[in-house]
């Protein structure tokens, strides 16, 4: 019995949660027209980013091994540059990237696994799963606002597919 439980406390100590940050939201959309807005280069510019944030981009291929380099321009000026490295792409159900600086070497650099579930009503629901490369590291980003800035950005996407909706797109 005793052997039961160690591999079960192994197995739990070994599993990543404490290094994963997890948003999830409901946008009152069609899975496809959610999934069209991450997946098309003109719209993702549009709405990406936290409140107040522009999106200036200087390179974007969105494919498996695509890359996105841009500039998230905060409302003081200040940029951050960005890199996506798209990995998986399976329309509409969901995208997976590498996300970090644009530095070769960013060592906070994280994957990111974007999925899309429709539900019976016509709406998405739309989970971000962010898996950190350390404990720390994942801290380091809830610190930052990661949590906060998420939910802004996932509240502009509503916003975006709301928007062209209603412009019949």
């Amino acid at each position: 019995m005793g052997g039961a439980s160690d591999k079960s406390k192994s197995a739990w100590s070994d599993w990543p949660l404490d290094r994963e940050i997890v948003l999830t939201r409901v946008i009152d959309a069609r899975r496809d027209v959610v999934f069209t807005a991450w997946s098309d280069p003109d719209q993702i510019q549009m709405w990406f980013g936290p409140e107040g944030f522009a999106i200036e981009t200087k390179e974007i291929d969105l494919k498996p091994g695509g890359v996105w380099r841009f500039d998230m321009v905060a409302p003081d000026g200040f940029r951050y540059g960005n890199r996506m490295v798209f990995l998986r792409i399976e329309s509409p159900a969901l995208l997976e990237v590498e996300h970090g600086s644009d530095q070769d070497d960013d060592p906070g650099k994280f994957r990111m696994l974007v999925t899309f579930d429709e539900q019976s009503n016509g709406k998405t629901v739309i989970t971000l799963r962010q898996m950190h490369p350390s404990k720390e590291q994942r801290e380091e980003k809830l610190g930052f606002g990661a949590v906060e800035y998420g939910g802004q950005t996932l509240e502009k996407l509503a916003r975006h597919v709301a928007t062209i909706g209603r412009e019949g797109t």
